[in-house]
């Protein structure tokens, strides 16, 4: 079966597995470059990854109107509940759950997560996720380096997904490390070039990964597509 990643700009990706129309992190209205208006975002589910506006972004009114189920961390499960989203699970970082789609379990991310109203966001989180013809992919979302990375690589994966764009999570050089830890067949970057202050060179960081590892990196254009 097919897994079809889209990447749309800055950390929001669509997903569609099994049938499944999933978006992550859908921050669109307001990002310079988001390539698909919130309003147009088909989801049976969004994941998120942690409270930042920049990552909650459309998702209450995308829930909303597409009746989407949220997955997040506990507390910003029961922030969105909050907000008039009928439908949300909370996990909590190592806690997995058989969804729908597959099998999906918090990992651990290293950043802040404070919600756009100043509510606790609890902890941030990156996601591992085994589909049920059982490919496996990580989505780091926002997160420095760590070194147990190479834990989650040991479940062998398909593909990762991370972010280079530095200053506020791991730039080039440690996602470059990141990749030599997770040992991915393929890696996608993303996080980067919204803004100036996170503007990197994402093909030179994908010549570099494919020199010095083994993995295959896949640079998209926002709205570009890739199937694993």
């Amino acid at each position: 079966m097919t897994i079809k990643i889209t990447w749309y700009g800055h950390a929001a990706l669509g997903l569609n597995t099994g049938g499944y129309k999933i978006i992550i992190d859908p921050f669109l209205t307001g990002n310079p470059a988001a390539s698909i208006p919130a309003e147009a975002v088909e989801a049976d589910f969004i994941l998120i990854s942690h409270g930042h506006g920049d990552h909650v972004g459309d998702s209450v009114s995308i829930a909303k109107r597409t009746g989407a189920m949220v997955i997040s961390n506990y507390e910003i499960a029961g922030w969105f509940a909050g907000q008039g989203v009928t439908k949300t699970h909370g996990q909590q970082h190592g806690g997995g759950f058989k969804h729908p789609f597959g099998y999906l379990k918090l990992t651990l991310a290293f950043h802040g997560s404070a919600l756009p109203d100043g509510s606790n966001g609890g902890n941030p989180c990156g996601f591992f996720l085994r589909t049920n013809d059982d490919k496996k992919l990580y989505f780091a979302q926002d997160t420095a380096l760590f070194g147990d990375m190479k834990l989650i690589g040991e479940e062998g994966l398909d593909l990762a997904v991370l972010p280079i764009g530095d200053n506020f999570t791991m730039g080039p050089d440690d996602a470059l490390r990141a990749v030599k830890l997770l040992e991915p067949k393929n890696v996608i970057p993303i996080h980067y070039n919204t803004w100036d202050l996170i503007a990197q060179d994402a093909n030179a960081w994908a010549e570099r990964v494919n020199r010095e590892t083994n993995a295959k990196a896949i640079v998209l254009k926002p709205g570009e597509s890739f199937s694993v």
